[in-house]
């Protein structure tokens, strides 16, 4: 099964194309005075001043998607300020706009038939578009948050970091990047990039900084297929893992009824013969099939992955829900647009195989850390399922 050109087939739905933070529990004392302080961050005006160079930080101001909504506008605020109270804030926020979603859901329904009816549905239309706006807002941080804890910060909009038509990208983090990774999954992701910018795994310093030119907009999506990827890889291998698991734990309950079974050796030898002997010749049976099935599953990841017929690698590949379309498509439109959100599909930029290294590498891990954050969000606040095809 050639999943590397399925996934890049996926590409073609976005426009120029081609972790689970768990909130923690403060004590109350924390979270009345944090709530306190609410208002106050919340009137904060948070101004992007674009640095001059291709500056990197950990500040969500120097971030290619600007914040809009109130909602991602507050979690920036806390991020820079009260880092620690940022978990209990997204939470917050979450929890907040479902409420709010859902309140008006309740009232167009309450008012049906009446004759405020088509206001209360317009009414639940805007706050529908409204609340999706800023839930993509709150993933965003929370994704641009994994970056920061794992001490790699997101490259800001190419047009500052472009001199001349030459892209350098440095520090290049790649040992921060690869290790957000299990083995199995790094395996694949050196493959991914011998592919797609030609770079092999046990290339030179020479041959990481040699000069190469490639057109933005096949960078950009580069990029976004590298985003589905990561996210490909996640979905995959959290199955591999969950497979692995259920045929261990199926081999050792197998294992166990089968010693509790040899216990009564003591019984009259017609009794025992008439109650296990079927019991027994079944198990042997069952124990063989399990452990068949356990050293099946014990394969590495590539070859499993190689095992997907089209419905399963399908199943992996897709977007599960709208929000994430979205922001893909606005994350990978500020990257590589210019300062005006447009895409300059003629311009030839010279870079290093470094610098393309780093892109893709940081389009992986943000591929990955958009699956857990569609889980997380999605137990508070009900995300939009993608119903597009793959």
């Amino acid at each position: 099964m050639d999943y590397s050109s399925s996934l890049h087939r996926t590409t073609r739905t976005l426009p120029f194309l081609p972790f689970a933070v768990k909130p923690k529990a403060p004590h109350s004392l924390l979270t009345n005075n944090f709530t306190g302080r609410r208002s106050l961050h919340r009137s904060l005006v948070v101004a992007r001043a674009g640095p001059s160079h291709c500056e990197f930080s950990s500040s969500p101001l120097n971030t290619p998607i600007e914040l809009n909504s109130a909602a991602g506008k507050f979690l920036s605020s806390v991020l820079q300020n009260q880092r620690q109270f940022f978990n209990v804030a997204v939470s917050d926020e979450l929890k907040q706009l479902a409420d709010d979603r859902d309140a008006a859901v309740t009232r167009m329904l309450l008012s049906s038939g009446s004759d405020e009816a088509s206001l209360h549905r317009r009414i639940a239309q805007s706050k529908e578009h409204e609340c999706q706006t800023a839930v993509e807002d709150v993933m965003y941080m929370l994704i641009f948050y994994k970056f920061c804890e794992s001490r790699v910060p997101l490259v800001p909009k190419l047009s500052r970091c472009i001199y001349n038509g030459r892209l350098e990208i440095w520090p290049s983090k790649v040992w921060e990047l690869e290790s957000i990774h299990s083995l199995e999954v790094l395996e694949m992701i050196r493959e991914h990039i011998s592919t797609v910018i030609g770079l092999r795994a046990n290339s030179s310093v020479t041959d990481n900084w040699a000069t190469t030119q490639i057109r933005r907009l096949h960078l950009g999506r580069v990029y976004a297929a590298s985003i589905l990827y990561g996210y490909f890889l996640k979905s995959a291998s959290l199955r591999h893992h969950l497979e692995c698991s259920l045929a261990l734990a199926h081999q050792d309950l197998h294992v166990s009824n089968r010693n509790s079974l040899q216990l009564p050796e003591m019984w009259p030898g017609g009794m025992k013969n008439i109650v296990f002997g079927r019991i027994n010749n079944l198990q042997s049976v069952a124990l063989g099939q399990g452990s068949t099935k356990l050293e099946s599953n014990r394969e590495n990841l590539k070859c499993y992955v190689m095992g997907f017929d089209s419905e399963t690698l399908q199943r992996c590949a897709k977007l599960k829900f709208r929000e994430g379309v979205n922001l893909i498509e606005k994350h990978s439109l500020a990257l590589f647009g210019d300062e005006k959100g447009l895409l300059v599909t003629d311009e030839v930029i010279s870079t290093s195989f470094s610098s393309l290294k780093r892109l893709v590498l940081e389009a992986i891990a943000f591929g990955s850390f958009l699956w857990d954050t569609e889980e997380y969000v999605n137990c508070v606040y009900k995300l939009q399922e993608n119903r597009s095809e793959g």
